[in-house]
């Protein structure tokens, strides 16, 4: 495969290309003989994972330094009963995709869920809510929600505040303090400025489900009940508000690729095609990273009295892949 441009790259980290590198593939033997069941044996599980092992390259240039093969796999145990009558190719294409934005498919920060017959990979509130960190613009983000008996008000023309107050009795259970109302997310921003504050109701939330969810369509239409609005939906109510908080705080190309990848998965299409390259996400960082320098230093007059010189700039050493690393290891 001939090498890719910076250009290129930078179009698949965007989700404005297709990543060429992943390509679909056939139904191994090893699955041949999984069944669907309640229950899911060892042996099941053995050879799902062996399967994996075969792309552990991938994996292991798809993973930041932060996540090794083993815990990402690790987290992925739980998820397999589900998986069991998916097709590898979308299994790979959903892990792969999780993978490269660097979650764990741990139920807090992504899900591997079933549609049909095809893996999805379901970025969670938390997910979301790391890659605004990552973004270097947010400094602190909140997600929660009122139940029915809480102490709140909500007046959004209120200065910053006075406009939104949540007051739960945390010495009452979740049953005392009653059924959720509303789920809510807001950030406070570097600069000090704090987000308008993103409040859906119960009823705004289905409405998203109804209107955005095709994934949830299908399985209504099929008289399913088994999508995560389905079975995880105060998870999901929170998730629809940490989206729209995405969308009024300032986003990295990977916060844009993450809505993308999200959407495809909704719409049954392959999602790996706008999760980024890893490569392209390490120059993307570089870029914004600098971004966010050349505006702080905007903040700051100069002294009058000083004269500024120019700053002669060294351009960092790249390191190189894990699998160019192991293809000189066995060259040498």
């Amino acid at each position: 495969m001939p090498a890719l441009s910076l250009k290129d790259r930078v179009r698949i980290a965007t989700g404005t290309a297709p990543d060429p590198a992943v390509q679909p593939v056939g139904v191994p033997e090893q699955l041949a003989d999984i069944k669907a069941t309640d229950q899911v044996n060892p042996p099941m599980n053995k050879t799902v994972m062996d399967w994996l092992e075969q792309y552990a390259d991938e994996f292991d240039d798809a993973l930041p330094s932060h996540i090794d093969r083993a815990s990402f796999f690790a987290a992925l145990r739980p998820s397999l009963p589900r998986l069991a009558t998916c097709t590898p190719a979308s299994v790979l294409d959903a892990l792969l995709s999780c993978a490269r934005f660097g979650l764990l498919p741990d139920e807090k920060h992504a899900v591997i869920t079933r549609d049909g017959k095809l893996a999805r990979f379901v970025p969670m509130a938390q997910g979301f809510v790391d890659l605004m960190y990552r973004s270097g613009a947010v400094r602190s983000v909140h997600v929660g929600v009122i139940r029915e008996n809480d102490v709140f008000h909500y007046r959004p023309t209120a200065p910053v505040g006075e406009d939104f107050v949540h007051e739960p009795d945390l010495r009452q259970s979740k049953k005392e303090r009653g059924e959720v109302i509303v789920a809510y997310a807001f950030a406070w921003l570097k600069n000090g400025a704090r987000s308008q504050v993103i409040a859906l109701t119960r009823e705004d939330a289905e409405e998203i489900r109804d209107q955005y969810s095709e994934a949830y369509q299908r399985a209504k239409a099929e008289q399913r009940e088994d999508t995560f609005w389905h079975t995880h939906f105060v998870e999901m109510w929170m998730k629809s508000a940490v989206r729209r908080l995405a969308k009024v705080v300032p986003m990295s190309a990977q916060l844009v690729a993450l809505i993308k990848t999200d959407e495809a998965g909704e719409a049954g299409e392959a999602q790996s095609y706008h999760a980024p390259d890893p490569e392209a996400v390490r120059l993307l960082a570089e870029a914004e990273a600098a971004s966010v320098a050349a505006e702080a230093s905007q903040d700051v007059p100069a002294p009058t009295t000083t004269r500024w010189l120019p700053v002669k700039r060294v351009q960092p050493r790249r390191k190189p892949s894990r699998r160019a690393r192991r293809g000189r290891n066995r060259a040498a």
